[in-house]
């Protein structure tokens, strides 16, 4: 993985002086705190509801074990002992005290960790998928090209005051594990007739109060031309882009207000006005990056011992079989840790087992781990000979739940509790839809299956997403839940459809139960999943599911 060098660590540097001095102008009085807001939200520093809100930058999702204990480090000294892991590949601490900030921040720089531009107007943390380096199924590793825009993007003095935020992801894989196409813009490494590697570039993008998905910009874009491109699109962003309304000021909005043909016909003006500087830029810098990447040294061990453990112990081999996806050495494999026991609280993690993590990391992963969208922790590199052993491990912990991509591994924001954009609690809903989920029994035999409940309009979990995806909101001083279905958000990504009223808090759960025993009826087998099943069937089965007593000719007792 990518080693921070001296420029990096001068920048940091720079950055945590330049705060220290802000947070001091801040708490003197010399700042208000409306002076304050825009500073602060650079480093990534929100006010929320009940404390300030640090979120910390995983770029491109890729942790050391050294940085993971860092994290915990920060939980345990300026937090309450844990936090919150994002569908961006992010961390948030949720009761961080202003005062503190600038130690944190130097703690941070001191493991090459930082908080720049996870918020504001700007260019956020680039994503990519969980599985790079890894994944039996990419064309190459995406991360390098991440760490390149990474490096281009930061402070980048035309893109720190973007009409509203800006979203890049990349991928290598058919199966879009970083949900490309829901980013302002999507890179995806694809190969051409001649065997050649480029990348197509979508553009459009994003969640929120208006979701859409991207739309092809460049079916094949070389390698050498990526970052005129991307300055070709951001500079007609920023000059097109409203500023009047932030609700209409993404780039999602400009391309489907002029039309992609337009505006592709802009950027490619633009494009061609800078190719000749640009061509090749970054390239030299690439190359030297992409050595960090290098796959781990190959070891040979016996697996006898797995074999054996699969074949005579059940809890294991359902683990193995849920929680691992297939590595690109075929005795090797990519193991999913969930975060989401039962109950649990979504995406959260403790200070002792952030740790336990690392530890299980330098053991069996040489020292790599990943955070995905789906707020969950990827060892990326495990031999298989050693699954037994980290499965024991796990287990002792707590963190050996065998329902990676089930219908209990619920993707949920953070909600009411803590933020202060929420109309509606996520995390008490995931909760008890888990719960639920647990006492049925029926999860295994349901299958892959995903829920996501975002807490308001702005779409942190990605609902729109989920084959049931949950909105909540607030409807005349009372919580209610909107639900979507079909959405898929692996190639080809699907939005949900809304399927009808919403429900109060106290029938959401009995709802998505109706919908899972439903699903199970309906399907044609256990191959069929639940957005494959609607989309053969349409929204009427399911919605008769979700308002029986409608199709009963009563009147149901839901908000319009």
């Amino acid at each position: 993985m990518y080693q921070p060098d001296s420029f990096d660590h001068a920048f940091l540097a720079h950055r945590c002086a330049q705060f220290r001095s802000q947070v001091a102008q801040r708490l003197s009085g010399a700042l208000t705190e409306e002076e304050f807001r825009p500073l602060r939200l650079m480093n990534g520093l929100y006010l929320q509801l009940h404390a300030y809100m640090l979120r910390v930058a995983i770029p491109y999702g890729t942790l050391s074990a050294r940085q993971m204990r860092a994290l915990a480090d920060l939980a345990e000294r300026w937090d309450r002992g844990y936090g919150h892991f994002t569908t961006r590949q992010n961390i948030q601490f949720n009761w961080i005290a202003l005062s503190q900030t600038p130690d944190i921040m130097d703690h941070l720089a001191q493991a090459g960790l930082h908080a720049v531009q996870t918020s504001g107007n700007t260019i956020r943390n680039v994503t990519t998928d969980p599985f790079a380096g890894a994944a039996a199924d990419e064309i190459e590793d995406p991360r390098p090209i991440a760490e390149l825009i990474r490096q281009w993007s930061t402070d980048h003095p035309e893109f720190q005051f973007l009409p509203r935020k800006f979203k890049i992801a990349v991928s290598a894989s058919p199966a879009d594990r970083a949900i490309t196409r829901a980013h302002d813009i999507g890179l995806r490494l694809v190969r051409n007739d001649a065997d050649e590697t480029g990348i197509e570039v979508s553009v459009g993008g994003g969640l929120g109060r208006t979701p859409m998905l991207g739309q092809v910009l460049v079916p094949f874009a070389a390698k050498a031309d990526l970052i005129a491109w991307l300055e070709a699109v951001l500079h007609v962003y920023n000059l097109l882009g409203r500023r009047d309304n932030k609700y209409k000021a993404r780039l999602k909005i400009a391309v489907r207000e002029m039309g992609i043909d337009d505006f592709r016909a802009r950027v490619k003006e633009r494009f061609q006005q800078i190719r000749a500087a640009y061509h090749g830029a970054g390239l030299g810098l690439l190359a030297r990056i992409e050595h960090f990447f290098t796959p781990p040294p190959r070891t040979e061990k016996p697996l006898g011992a797995c074999e054996a453990a699969l074949a005579s112990d059940p809890r294991f081999a359902r683990w193995a079989r849920n929680n691992t996806a297939p590595h690109k050495r075929a005795d090797h494999a990519i193991v999913i840790i969930p975060l989401k026991s039962p109950g649990a609280v979504p995406g959260d993690a403790s200070a002792g087992q952030m740790r336990l993590m690392a530890d299980l990391a330098e053991r069996h992963s040489h020292g790599e781990l990943r955070v995905t969208q789906s707020q969950n922790i990827v060892l990326p590199h495990v031999h298989r000979a050693d699954l037994p052993a980290l499965h024991a491990a796990l287990a002792r912990a707590g963190l050996a739940a065998a329902n990676a991509g089930l219908a209990s591994d619920i993707i949920a924001c953070p909600g009411l509790d803590y933020c202060a954009l929420a109309t509606a609690r996520s995390i008490p809903v995931a909760q008890d839809i888990a719960r639920r989920v647990e006492a049925l029994k029926i999860e295994h035999e349901i299958g892959p299956l995903s829920i996501k409940i975002s807490g308001c309009i702005n779409a942190c979990a990605h609902h729109h997403l989920g084959e049931i995806g949950i909105l909540g909101l607030d409807r005349a001083g009372a919580e209610n839940y909107q639900i979507t279905l079909g959405g898929q958000a692996e190639a080809p990504a699907r939005l949900g459809e809304r399927a009808g009223p919403g429900f109060p808090a106290d029938e959401i759960t009995d709802a998505v139960e109706r919908l899972l025993l439903g699903y199970l009826a309906l399907r044609t087998d256990a191959e069929e999943s639940f957005a494959a099943c609607y989309r053969r069937l349409g929204p009427a089965p399911f919605r008769s599911l979700l308002y029986p007593d409608a199709e009963r000719g009563k009147h149901p007792r839901h908000a319009a």
